[in-house]
């Protein structure tokens, strides 16, 4: 890697500026990893399924953007990224307080990329866990991703 990573200012202010879907749902990198990263959601009632606990499409998000963030941080916001597949286990119902997503790094290859992901709630209970994969796109004239990362 010959760039340096982003800062936690800069990835959460990547997060506000051009995350639209995750800052609805009131996502926010937490810390940077060696590895990865950790990001977090409050629960609130607009965020409840039927049964009263966090949508597992809550959880899926978190863990999708978890491993995303974390490759952005990793390639300094220089390439284009998508998710390829997930795979999510759901363990226990989140009712109040927040989710926390691990995201580790498990694999960066030239074209495919591998993220395990550790959802916690915030007693530090496990809550689920997903494996999550990235493909990395070509990088296209005019790629304006490099310029929308906000730098220090």
């Amino acid at each position: 890697m010959s760039h340096k990573p982003l800062t936690l200012r800069q990835l959460n202010k990547f997060l506000e500026t051009r995350l639209w879907f995750n800052r609805l749902i009131g996502m926010r990198v937490m810390r940077v990893h060696k590895d990865g990263v950790t990001v977090a959601c409050a629960m609130r009632p607009d965020l409840q399924n039927a049964a009263g606990g966090m949508h597992g499409g809550v959880f899926a998000t978190l863990a999708d953007a978890a491993v995303g963030i974390s490759l952005q941080r990793h390639f300094a916001g220089s390439r284009p990224i998508t998710t390829v597949e997930m795979k999510i286990n759901y363990f226990r119902p989140v009712t109040a307080g927040r989710v926390f997503a691990r995201a580790k790094l498990v694999r960066v290859g030239a074209t495919i990329c591998v993220g395990s992901v550790h959802l916690t709630n915030d007693q530090g209970r496990e809550v689920g866990a997903a494996l999550v994969t990235y493909m990395i796109l070509a990088d296209r004239p005019g790629n304006q991703l490099a310029k929308i990362i906000p730098r220090d």
